[in-house]
């Protein structure tokens, strides 16, 4: 008598005839579903799969307002009642209705800023800022929110508006109203509702703040010049701009700087983490987005090369670009000659180059007078903080032509037809175009919320009226808080080597003197 082979099938023993006869009928079903589904479907068919298809790809956003739901609202903000859950409406936002789209945006950020949830869950029992009244000027975006939630769960009570016209992500914004966070910021502010979203978060009866967050000072001008004795109340301010930075360090030299003042802007985590390695992903992303441009062959000046203009250059030469470097310099010229980029001034090659990018926080860089030597289709871009660095209001004359492409990118013509793309109107490519990676920003997000917990609880007489540096001790716990992600492990100096070295084991590692 024969026997019927077996076959082992995930520890069933199935004869393997049964396996053929099994393996041919799924053959015969596949073909007949194949035909079945090559059907065109009855009237009655086809409502039925219209109403299924619908149906299910609705289901999961039927309690929300559509993301674009105010996209074509042309009515501003400041014309709008609005008001959240909670029945509150010390807010001024966009559309309140996209809270849930920016809560999901949030969530998703969150997930890549595990070193400030970590400083949140650490110090939320102890509530380090409680009493805190902070105003902030920031961009408003996804990891901004996570960094302001952070302060609320420290003990904070917040208001917040936005530093950048262009930046403000409005569903973020309304996400964070939504909770109870007096915001005032939209996408497409005019000059006229920047200044008026700035008095807004300062200018609540009954609520006079005590520390500042700013980003470009335009926040601390304010104050200082509308609210002078609310201004001499004020235990301390956070700058994280070089534009910022420049305007405190010349109010300590006049002697009208009365608060202490911690500069974010060159503390170690912003300046080699933030400033390069975040300009060296976005540069990129804002571009392409932007103008679909291909990076390959094209020449590009970059003016300026510290941290950001760094970055921004060795993007650009890794996707094959021909890049030059413009410098004031020598100490920065050199490092450009040696990482292999040609510094030149900028007459020299204007009329060749295919993209301009700034990058020096400085004002008229590119004049009006270099716009008109560039040849037809040349991109002209920020990456710096300020508005001022592209000349962009000689180009608002009556012989030139402004032609909107699209959100945040203009052909401006000339007489003769030459069109010049200018991005964002002059203002920060990356954050008002496109976005930046969430994880630098937790290390930036990380450096505020110290330095605001060290100058809030700072005793009498450490700091005085004066710009400061983050300690550099504070430094190194913003790094050490985000090693984990990468299962980084430190080597542990022994008692001997630390005695040699001169250390303390626990740190600072460095001199503040020393150059990373």
């Amino acid at each position: 008598m024969d026997v019927e082979p077996v076959l082992q099938v995930g520890g069933m023993e199935l004869p393997a005839g049964a396996m053929a006869q099994a393996h041919r009928h799924r053959q015969i079903q596949f073909v007949e579903d194949k035909q079945e589904f090559s059907r065109f479907p009855t009237k009655a068919g086809r409502r039925s799969l219209s109403r299924s298809i619908s149906q299910s790809s609705t289901d999961s956003y039927s309690s929300a307002a559509s993301y674009t739901d105010s996209s074509d609202d042309e009515t501003s903000p400041r014309d709008k009642t609005q008001l959240n859950s909670k029945g509150t409406n010390d807010f001024c936002v966009k559309n309140i209705k996209q809270a849930e789209f920016g809560r999901r945006e949030i969530e998703i950020a969150e997930q890549d800023m595990s070193a400030l949830i970590s400083l949140r869950k650490r110090a939320q029992g102890e509530k380090p800022l409680a009493g805190a009244k902070i105003v902030g000027c920031t961009h408003i975006t996804a990891q901004t929110a996570v960094l302001i939630e952070t302060l609320v769960a420290l003990g904070a009570q917040c208001r917040w508006t936005a530093c950048n016209i262009y930046s403000t992500q409005n569903e973020v914004a309304a996400a964070l109203s939504e909770i109870g966070v007096a915001v005032f910021a939209w996408k497409g502010e005019s000059e006229d509702d920047f200044w008026w979203c700035i008095n807004k978060c300062i200018n609540m009866e009954g609520w006079q703040p005590n520390m500042i967050l700013d980003d470009g000072g335009d926040l601390t001008h304010w104050v200082y010049k509308k609210y002078p004795n609310g201004f001499k109340k004020i235990r301390g301010i956070v700058e994280e701009s070089v534009t910022g930075v420049h305007r405190l360090y010349q109010l300590s030299k006049a002697g009208k700087l009365c608060v202490p003042a911690m500069n974010v802007n060159d503390s170690v985590t912003k300046q080699k983490f933030d400033n390069l390695y975040c300009c060296r992903e976005s540069i990129l992303d804002g571009l392409k987005r932007t103008t679909d441009v291909m990076f390959g062959g094209k020449q590009v000046v970059v003016c300026g090369y510290g941290e950001v203009g760094k970055g921004c250059t060795a993007a650009l030469k890794a996707m094959g670009s021909i890049v030059y470097v413009t410098e004031i310099d020598p100490i920065c010229s050199l490092q450009a000659c040696m990482d292999g980029f040609r510094v030149v001034k900028l007459n020299e090659v204007i009329r060749q180059v295919d993209i301009i990018i700034t990058c020096t926080g400085n004002k008229n860089v590119v004049t009006r007078d270099q716009l008109d030597r560039m040849k037809n289709g040349s991109i002209v871009c920020n990456m710096g903080h300020s508005n001022t660095e592209i000349d962009v209001a000689s180009l608002r004359t009556p012989e030139l032509t402004w032609e909107r492409v699209c959100s945040q990118v203009d052909h401006v013509i000339w007489p003769d037809g030459k069109r010049v793309i200018l991005l964002a109107e002059g203002r920060l490519l990356n954050l008002s175009c496109s976005t930046v990676p969430t994880f630098v920003l937790s290390i930036t997000a990380t450096t505020q919320a110290l330095a605001l917990i060290e100058l809030y609880n700072a005793p009498d007489g450490r700091y005085k009226q004066d710009v400061y540096l983050l300690p550099k001790k504070m430094d190194e716990y913003v790094a050490s808080l985000h090693l984990p992600t990468f299962d980084a492990h430190l080597t542990e100096l022994s008692d001997e080597q630390a005695k040699y070295l001169g250390l303390n084991k626990n740190g600072p590692f460095k001199p503040n003197y020393y150059r990373y």
